[in-house]
């Protein structure tokens, strides 16, 4: 997949999301029919939590010299961070213009810029190109939770 491509995917992900929740109840979005699984409510705040955090990597990649970048627990952000009393629109919004403000900057580099890396506390060096493509795959990952709840909610 080509860059241009990588980008495009990345921006695709919020349609999807949108998708995944519409026309869901504000019951129905803070419904757990699966115990031990977040509500989809909580599954979308997380989402919103980290795209900030990898648009960071990104752009710390991009323009300092291979900085150190630091993981975190989603468990201790959802504990902490009010994900039952968050607006699932204002949620989607975020998330989006995250993507676009950062589809716009990554849209600017050349192979090379790509390729330039953040060092990451545990894992170590991670390119910019890796990041996008984690994030390619993050919202599809949740998105099978969000429709996996709605088919337990549909059936009970």
């Amino acid at each position: 997949m080509n860059h241009r491509q990588l980008i495009d995917e990345y921006l695709a992900g919020t349609k999807k999301l949108r998708v995944a929740t519409a026309g869901m109840t504000e019951e129905q979005l803070d419904a757990r029919p699966i115990p031990g699984k977040w509500s989809t409510r909580e599954v979308v705040c997380h989402i919103a939590d980290i795209e900030p955090i990898y648009a960071d990597r990104m752009k710390r990649a991009i323009a300092e010299n291979q900085p150190t970048v630091f993981s975190g627990d989603p468990d201790v952000f959802a504990a902490g961070l009010a994900y039952d009393d968050r607006d699932l629109e204002e949620e989607l919004q975020l998330i989006e213009s995250v993507r676009r403000h950062m589809a716009r900057i990554l849209r600017t580099l050349n192979a090379d810029g790509f390729q330039r890396t953040c060092i990451h506390s545990e894992e170590g060096p991670i390119t910019v190109e890796t990041l996008i493509q984690r994030m390619n795959r993050h919202i599809p990952h949740h998105i099978k939770f969000i429709e996996e709840k709605r088919a337990a909610i549909a059936s009970a």
